[in-house]
Order: C-alpha cells, then sequence, then structure tokens
C-alpha cells in the first residue's frame, strides 16, 4: 500500500528542517514515501511505522544534522524511531517525542544532543528499547522518577548522560519489572546503595554500571540477582574483598568484568567461588589493573566454558596450575604484569584455540620449546618476557611456526644470538618486538619487506648491526587504532607516511615533522582530532598534505602559507575549521590542489587566491621526491602521492595523475561575500565548487576567462543577477550547477550549454527563463528584463493618469467658480438679478418655515384640550 498523504507531508516537513550534506534522503521524493529511505510501512495500513536514520559512518559530512521537526506528531502510528550517530550540534532533546504514544523503539544514541533529558519521555509506556547514550557530560537528568512510566521496557542505555543528581537512581530503576538490560555507564554515579527491599531485578540479564565513580565495595543485592549473566562494573573506584561464597547465585554468569578497580584478596578463592555451580557457565573473566594477589588455584581447570581469562596486572605470584590445559575453548589468556614464576607448563599447548597468549612482564625460568607452540595454528598475538631474564626461548634456527601472528613481543630473555628466521614467516605482522634478547646479528633484508602492516619494529638493546633507515611509511586501509605515536625522531629520512584510511584518534604528534625530508603526509579518513599542532610548520619540505575526513577543530594555521611553502596539494574537507580563510594560501605557489570543503569555514573568499601561479599557467614540478627524480636505494618502490577528491559530483582517487588535477572546492562552508573577480585569473583551473555558502552578489563576467573548466558548481547561494554569456566559451565545461540562487535573465544557449538539457541544475532561480525551463523569455534577447520594463512603464502611465484626473477637477473647479462671480462683478444688471432671487428664495423659505410652526402649535392645542 502507498503511504498516507498527510504522513508523507508530515515527514518532508520533516526533512526541511535537517541539514543532509551528502544527500542521505535524496529518496525522498515522489508520492509513495514507504519505498523512501529509512521509511518503514505497515503492509495492512500503509500506515508509516519504522523510521530509521541512523547514520552508516563516521565521516563529519555524511551524517544529519539540523532540528527535528514536531511534525513527527503527525506519524500516529510510529513505533520505531532512530536518528542515532548523527550530529544535531547539541540541541535538546525535544519534549514533544514524549507524546509519540505508540513508541516501542526509541535511539537517539551518539547523536550529539544536549541539555536536560525531558521528563515527557516517561509519558511513552510503551516503549521497549530506550537508548540515550552520548558523549559524557552532554546531557543530564534532574532525576529519574519519571521512568516509572516506562512500563513495558526492557532495554535501558543512559551511557554518558550525566546522572549526579539522580540519587535515588537504584529505586528507580528497580521499578521496571520487565527490565532485562540496563547500561548506566560513563559518567556520574557516585552512590552505589548496598540495601534494597523488595529486589525486583526478575528479568534483568545484562548491568552494565562501568566508568562511574564508585568509592565502596560491591553491594550483597547484586549476588542475589540470579537472572544475570553479565556484569560489568569496570573502571570505577571499588574497593574490598569479594567473598567466596558470594557467587554461589550467580550459575548463569557468563561475563565478569571487574578490571580497573582496586579490589583485592586471594585470587585462588575468588576462582574457587565461581566454580560453586555444578556448572559453570562462565564464558569470560576480565579482573585486570587490580591487587589481587595469590596462586592460581587448579580448580581453573573447571571453567570448561572460558574463552577469555584476563587478570594481568595484579599482584599474583606462583606458577602457572597444569589444570589451565582443562579449558579448551580459551581464546585469549592474559597474566602479564604480575609476579608469577617457575615454567611454562606444556598443558598450555592443548590450548589450540588461543589467539592471543600475553606471558610478558613475570619472572618465568626454564626453557619454551617449539613443541608447545605446535598446535596453535590460530595464535595471532604472543608475548612473553622474564624480570629475571632466566628464561630460554628455545626453538631451532630453520623452525616454521603453525601460526601467522599479527603482533609478536619477546623481551628480556634468551633468544639469540642469531636473528630468528622463523620470523620471515610471518607475513601479516604489524607489531614486532625483539628487545633485550642477545642478538648479535645483521638485520636480514627481508626484515623490513616482510609485512606491509608492520608499524612497529622494536630491535632495541641487542648487538644489532647494519640497520637500514625508513625511507616510506604506507600503511594505508588497516585497522590501525589509538593514538599516533610520538616516537619519530629517528626517522630523519622518511619522505612519506601514508596512515589514512584507519581509525587512529588522538591529535598529531609534533615529533611527525622529525625528518627533514618529509615529502608526503596522508592522515585522512580517521578520526583524528584537536588543533593542528604549531610544531607541524616544522615541515618545511612537505608538497602533499591531506588531513581530510577527520575532526580537526580550530583555525587554519598561518604555518601552512608560511614555512610549509612548498605544498601542492592541501586537502583540509569535512573537518570542523572554523574562522577564516588564511591570505597566507595564496602565497603556496605549487599549490594547484586546495580542498577545503564541509567545514565551518565563514568570511569572505581572499581575493589573492587568484594569484596562485600553478593556476594561473602551468606549473613546475615542485622539488619534492614524488615529483622530480632523485637518486634513491636501489630495490626500493616508492608509490606516488594519491588523494580522494570529489569531481563532478563524484568521489574519485587520483594517483599518478593527481599532479595534473587542478582544483579549488570551498563547498559547504559558512563563507559570504561575492565572488572575487581575480578568481578568473585561474587560467588552468580545471574544477570551481563554491556551493552551500552564502555567496552573494554577480557571478563574475569574466568568468569566460577560466577556459579549462570542466566542473562548476555555485548552488545554494544567494547570488543574483544574469548568467554571464561569456561562460558560453568554455568549451570544456562539462558539469555545472546553478540551482537554489536569485538569478534571472534567460540561460545561454551558444556552445556548451546546448548540452546542458537537465533542469535540475537552474531549479530554485525564479526568474531565470529558456531551455531547459519551461519559463518562456519573452523576447530572445531581453527575456524576463522587457517583462519588468513593460510593468515599469505601466505603473508610470497609471501614475500619469492619476495626476491629469487630480489637475482637471481643480481646473475645473477654478474655471467655474470665477466664472460665475466674475460675471456678477462686470454685470451690474446680471448681479442686481441674482441678489433679487436670492432674497425670493429667503422669503420662500421663511413663509414656508412660519406655516409648519403655525400647525405645529395648532396639533398641541388640541393634544392639551
Amino acid at each position: 500500500m502507498r503511504c498516507i498523504e498527510i504522513e508523507r507531508k508530515a515527514l518532508l516537513e520533516f526533512k526541511e528542517g535537517l541539514t543532509d550534506p551528502s544527500s542521505q534522503l535524496s529518496s525522498w521524493v515522489g508520492k509513495d514515501c514507504c519505498r523512501w529511505k529509512g521509511v518503514g510501512c505497515s503492509k495492512w495500513t500503509g500506515h508509516v511505522v519504522k523510521l530509521d536514520l541512523r547514520s552508516q559512518g563516521d565521516s563529519g559530512f555524511a551524517i544529519l544534522g539540523g532540528e527535528i521537526s514536531p511534525s513527527l506528531l503527525d506519524l500516529k502510528f510510529l513505533n520505531y524511531l532512530d536518528p542515532s550517530m548523527n550530529n544535531f550540534q547539541e540541541i535538546p532533546i525535544p519534549k514533544f517525542m514524549g507524546s509519540l504514544e505508540k513508541l516501542r523503539y526509541l535511539n537517539l544514541s551518539r547523536a550529539s544532543f544536549a541539555g536536560m533529558v525531558p521528563l515527557h519521555l516517561g509519558n511513552l509506556s510503551n516503549l521497549h528499547y530506550l537508548d540515550l547514550s552520548n558523549y559524557p557530560g552532554s546531557c543530564w537528568v534532574s532525576d529519574l522518577n519519571w521512568l516509572s512510566g516506562l512500563s513495558s521496557l526492557r532495554y535501558l542505555n543512559l551511557g554518558g548522560v550525566n546522572l549526579t543528581k539522580a540519587t535515588s537512581w537504584l529505586q528507580a530503576v528497580n521499578k521496571l519489572s520487565s527490565l532485562s538490560e540496563l547500561h548506566f555507564s560513563n559518567y556520574g554515579l557516585h552512590d552505589f546503595p548496598h540495601s534494597l527491599s523488595n529486589l525486583n531485578f526478575t528479568s534483568l540479564w545484562i548491568l552494565d554500571l562501568s566508568s562511574n565513580e564508585f568509592n565502596s565495595s560491591i553491594p550483597e543485592w547484586l549476588f542475589n540477582t540470579s537472572t544475570l549473566v553479565e556484569i560489568d562494573l569496570s573502571l570505577n573506584n571499588l574497593i574490598g574483598t569479594i567473598k567466596d561464597v558470594a557467587w554461589k547465585n550467580l550459575c548463569n554468569l557468563r561475563s565478569l568484568d571487574l578490571s580497573t578497580n582496586a579490589l583485592n584478596g586471594d585470587i585462588g578463592k575468588l576462582l574457587g567461588g565461581l566454580t560453586g555451580c555444578s556448572n559453570s557457565s562462565l564464558e569470560e573473566l576480565l579482573l585486570f589493573y587490580n591487587e589481587f594477589s595469590g596462586q592460581l588455584p587448579n580448580s581453573l581447570g573447571h571453567f570448561k566454558n572460558l574463552i577469555s581469562l584476563i587478570i594481568y596486572a595484579n599482584l599474583i605470584s606462583g606458577p602457572i596450575p597444569s589444570s589451565v590445559g582443562s579449558m579448551l575453548l580459551s581464546k585469549e589468556l592474559d597474566l602479564s604484569f604480575n609476579k608469577m614464576n617457575g615454567s611454562i607448563p606444556e598443558s598450555v599447548g592443548k590450548l589450540t584455540e588461543l589467539t592471543k597468549l600475553h606471558l610478558d612482564q613475570n619472572s618465568w625460568k626454564g626453557l619454551l620449546s617449539q613443541n608447545l607452540f605446535q598446535g596453535f595454528t590460530k595464535l595471532e598475538e604472543f608475548s612473553i618476557s622474564s624480570l629475571d631474564k632466566k628464561f630460554v626461548f628455545d626453538v631451532r634456527h630453520e623452525w616454521v611456526p603453525p601460526f601467522n601472528l599479527q603482533s609478536i613481543q619477546i623481551f628480556d630473555c634468551s633468544l639469540g644470538p642469531l636473528f630468528p628466521a622463523w620470523l620471515r614467516t610471518q607475513e601479516e605482522l604489524s607489531s614486532t618486538t625483539l628487545k633485550n634478547v642477545s642478538i648479535s646479528d645483521t638485520i636480514p633484508d627481508w626484515l623490513l619487506k616482510l609485512s606491509p602492516q608492520l608499524n612497529l619494529l622494536d630491535l632495541s638493546h641487542n648487538q644489532i648491526r647494519g640497520v637500514e633507515k625508513l625511507v616510506s611509511l604506507d600503511l594505508p586501509n588497516n585497522h590501525l587504532s589509538g593514538k599516533i605515536s610520538s616516537h619519530w625522531e629517528d626517522l630523519q629520512i622518511v619522505t612519506n607516511i601514508d596512515l589514512s584510511e584507519n581509525n587512529l584518534s588522538g591529535d598529531i604528534p609534533g615529533s611527525m615533522c622529525s625528518s627533514p625530508k618529509l615529502d608526503v603526509l596522508k592522515l585522512n579518513s580517521n578520526t583524528l582530532t584537536g588543533e593542528l599542532s604549531s610544531s607541524l610548520q616544522n615541515c618545511t619540505s612537505l608538497s602533499s598534505l591531506d588531513l581530510g575526513d577527520n575532526r580537526f577543530f580550530g583555525n587554519i594555521p598561518e604555518w601552512i602559507g608560511g614555512s610549509a611553502l612548498s605544498i601542492s596539494e592541501l586537502c583540509m574537507r569535512a573537518n570542523m575549521f572554523s574562522g577564516k580563510i588564511p591570505e597566507r594560501l595564496c602565497r603556496l605557489s605549487h599549490l594547484h590542489v586546495l580542498d577545503l570543503a564541509h567545514n565551518n569555514l565563514s568570511g569572505s573568499i581572499p581575493p589573492c587566491l587568484g594569484n596562485l601561479t600553478s593556476l594561473i599557467s602551468s606549473p613546475p614540478q615542485p622539488s619534492g621526491s614524488f615529483y622530480s627524480t632523485p637518486q634513491k636505494p636501489s630495490g626500493n618502490f616508492y608509490p606516488p602521492p594519491q588523494m580522494d577528491l570529489i569531481l563532478k559530483g563524484k568521489q574519485l582517487r587520483y594517483t599518478k595523475t593527481l599532479v595534473l588535477v587542478n582544483i579549488i572546492d570551498l563547498s559547504s562552508n559558512n563563507l559570504s561575500g561575492k565572488i572575487p573577480e581575480e578568481l578568473t585569473n585561474l587560467s588552468t583551473l580545471g574544477t570551481l565548487n563554491l556551493s552551500q555558502n552564502h555567496l552573494t552578489g554577480n557571478i563574475p563576467e569574466k568568468i569566460g576567462d577560466l577556459q579549462r573548466l570542466e566542473t562548476l558548481d555555485l548552488s545554494s547561494n544567494h547570488l543574483s543577477g544574469q548568467i554571464p554569456t561569456s561562460m558560453s566559451s568554455i568549451t570544456l565545461l562539462s558539469h555545472l550547477n546553478l540551482s537554489y540562487n536569485k538569478l534571472s535573465g534567460p540561460i545561454p544557449t551558444a556552445n556548451q550549454f546546448q548540452t546542458f538539457n537537465d533542469p535540475s541544475i537552474y531549479e530554485g532561480n525564479p526568474e531565470l527563463c529558456g531551455p531547459p525551463l519551461l519559463v518562456a523569455c519573452h523576447s530572445p534577447n531581453n527575456g524576463d528584463v522587457e517583462d519588468k520594463d513593460d510593468k515599469d512603464e505601466d505603473e508610470t502611465e497609471d501614475k500619469l493618469d492619476k495626476l491629469w484626473l487630480y489637475l482637471s477637477i481643480g481646473l475645473g473647479f477654478i474655471v467655474g467658480f470665477w466664472t460665475v462671480l466674475g460675471s456678477l462683478v462686470i454685470k451690474e444688471s446680471w448681479r442686481h438679478a441674482y441678489f433679487r432671487f436670492l432674497d425670493k428664495v429667503k422669503d420662500w423659505h421663511f413663509m414656508i418655515i412660519a406655516i409648519n410652526m403655525g400647525r405645529m402649535r395648532r396639533v398641541m392645542k388640541m393634544n392639551r384640550s
């Protein structure tokens, strides 16, 4: 069934309030809204029941924003609403959402709402799922009493919501008898009540109270919640000892996370208590960063279903019990950073499902033979070390391991003296540490070619000879995460660093510019943030800088046009830069790619951009290593720089041909003022995109001088005047968009304009006329201008007609008045006759009045008698 008309209009009104820079809602056209992306309708009634606008990516310009229109209230049967993972720029959660009474699912997570959570949400009695999790502290609640109205709620997530004022949070949640998942993480809970009368958590499966500020022991009531399957109390200030009998009621428990607290006690008693159930279902046990002591018990072997045992950074001592070999399903075992000792039991080799084995920072002794590893076909991460350096990694030089590691860390033990040849088989390594392992050999040629994913190589504290220095570091499109290392000082001859398309976060360390030869720096498509460090101005040899698709903010630094004068490609699109475009960019004589689109830049476009030398004439090749051909060591491959650019409305990746691309893209900012006439000096410019700004004035008359222009997008501004006829002389122009401005007059029809048959490129300009629009011009030459002139002429004629009318009336009165009065003054006989006539009229009126008065007196006398 097709959707209801009133609901279609409500959706369109809702869309009007949104910002949609990447056209996520471009399908929202036509009559049948049930076919629109993200809209779900009932197949029986046609009513809209679902609105799923969850963003699928982290790109700053690929998500929705703006305002949430109350037109959603017209969707009377809406039961599913999800605008999560968007950016509504800290607007409050609309109160009217509490009136969407049919809602069963509401997800506002990570959508950048801010302010107080409206109490009106407590009216949603049909709600099963509520997720308001956000960045910590952006939203807050005054209390949680409104939760009592959500009688059907099964899932509740207030992660990141400031709950410091919610002193009775436990009592409020205890009223939700149907609740199966509770997530109160990441902000503000101080009070962890130890008593709770009438415990009502009969359906609770998952309890997440991580990352709060509890400063107490774990309350007893928690251990009486027998339905619990997952408990996460990590990253708090929990203290004290847990009784070994506390766990006897939690036989359904599969995941227990008590990490990063200050809990203490005997690890043996804790694990013994967890094995109290006849058939332990525990799959994940995370106890790292606490103060547990004692030895691992033999009862460890009772955890038949345990997949992850992570207890690093405690005070655990003694050996690994041989019963560990009974945990046959284990995939992750981490005992590092403890005080354990003894030898590694052979039973560890039975854990053939292991993917991660971390035993470093203990005091192991004895030998670790290659036989122990024979069953580790799935191993991806391995680390081991001995604080006493009494441990020998005993494998043959020609050994071929059964695994293919991603990370290996062996240090403070004996591995040398030869460089381990078996490492050559590990072709997927991203991190390699062989530190202080008594190697006294040369680094083999194959090591630096071992893995394209290698980003960490630590061979320190050995006696290695013949170290080759890294010249190019290319690790794009991997799964690198975390912050960028700050240790770049040793890379003194690196020319190319490419860490793009990863999950890197944090800021850019200033030490990345330690190499005076750094030519290409690509950090685009990550989640890097912060203001650009002034230390980056030491990158004086940069020719290509790509920081696009991140979360940088602040002003574009002046040093980009100061010390870094060799830049030829500058991409900073899709960030949160603000302020004006610095005029120092105009000093970049080699610049031929300038992409600052999708930021918050304001002010006017600097006219001096029209002086960019490389866009006025064919640019000379920069001196950077990727454009010239300096002598390089033989056998090394240096990839050309690559960059993703939006050309002709499509994202294209340029590599070898990047040097031939000439583009200025300032779209989707807050730029204002006129388009500088000076930009028409850029005779080699191929793409000019100034769309979605606040530009005013006319399109420059000399725009036809841009003879190499292939793409011109000036849409969604406030430009006025006519389309310059000189544009028709740009014979290479193949992509044009002038929509949504205030342009007027006829559309040129010569040359390339004959190929622009799509009327949408002109829509939103009501005063434009001529093909391909359906609005005809009245004259081939004058068009709408003639209409305007005719209208002005008619108005002028109307004004003249009124003027003559008023003059005629005035002149007529004057002529008539003096004609009569003048005749009486000049002609004496007429004057006497006229005054006699007036006397007769006067006498006649007196007589009439006297007769009527006499009649009235007679009538009055008769009435008295």
